[in-house]
């Protein structure tokens, strides 16, 4: 019996040992296990972090993808604009110098237009000094101003005192005068009659203006009558006292007023003839 006991005491503590030792190892196991569980969850957590970290950088690069192609289509498309622009400012600059040759060329044929309406100017000036040159320069008086030619005859050449009656010498002058415009059928002029400020009492005659006119168509009726010169050439005016040359304070000055000037006018229309000339031919 004792034996019995004995070998069953045994055997229950046998068995006890044994699930004893395989409960360690399962423990051990588990332990292990646990230890992998929580290291895999780290680097599932690493993982994750780095999978969002990287997933961030991505939609950065993205959006600065997307910016960069589009900064790269406004470049190409400034790039055609300014190859327009280039394009149209050649255009531009092209039409510029042609302009600026067509005005240069209009300049050139305006000179020459104006220097060869000067030679016409300086002959005509010459012509009448070498016919009157022989007269007092108190007397007759040659000038140009821009570009046209006055002949100033005194009024005591002319005329007798308060008179529109042209004396004897100045049919003389005129005659000369009428010598140098014939050979230049071309011109045409205007005979211009002056006084002083001093009013007037002559019979047949309202003031000075009046007197002015007289005188002005006196001449011109010499110069048609006497002398041929063609009447539509010619044109008679008066101007009173109110363009004189000195104040009409004193005597002398007021002689230097009663005065008829010739005023030969350049022809407007041949001079530009002359500059249309010149075009045609630079074309």
């Amino acid at each position: 019996m004792k034996k019995a006991i004995a070998l069953v005491v045994s055997g229950i503590l046998l068995t006890s040992c044994v699930s004893q030792k395989k409960y360690t190892e399962l423990e051990e196991l588990q332990q292990n296990t646990k230890n992998l569980l929580d290291s895999a969850t780290v680097k599932l957590n690493s993982c994750n972090e780095e999978k969002e970290a990287a997933l961030a950088q991505l939609a950065t690069l993205t959006e600065q993808n997307q910016f960069l192609k589009a900064n790269n289509q406004d470049l190409i498309n400034n790039i055609g604009n300014l190859t327009t622009l280039s394009q149209k400012g050649a255009e531009n600059l092209e039409m510029s110098l042609e302009s600026m040759k067509e005005k240069d060329i209009k300049i050139q044929r305006m000179q020459d237009a104006v220097t060869k309406r000067d030679s016409v100017t300086l002959a005509l000036v010459t012509s009448l000094k070498g016919v009157l040159g022989n007269l007092s320069d108190e007397d007759i008086e040659i000038n140009v101003e821009k570009g046209v030619v006055y002949v100033s005859i005194s009024d005591k050449l002319l005329f007798r005192s308060g008179s529109y009656t042209v004396t004897a010498k100045a049919r003389e002058v005129l005659g000369k005068v009428a010598q140098v415009v014939n050979d230049k059928p071309e011109l045409e002029f205007m005979v211009e009659g002056h006084t002083d400020n001093v009013p007037i009492s002559i019979e047949g005659v309202q003031d000075n203006w009046d007197l002015s006119v007289r005188r002005a168509t006196s001449v011109v009726r010499i110069l048609e009558k006497d002398f041929g010169v063609a009447p539509a050439r010619m044109t008679a005016a008066g101007r009173s006292y109110y363009a004189p040359v000195a104040d009409n304070d004193t005597a002398a000055n007021r002689a230097k007023n009663r005065r008829t000037r010739i005023v030969v006018l350049p022809k407007l229309d041949q001079f530009y003839d002359l500059i249309e000339q010149g075009m045609s031919a630079a074309q």
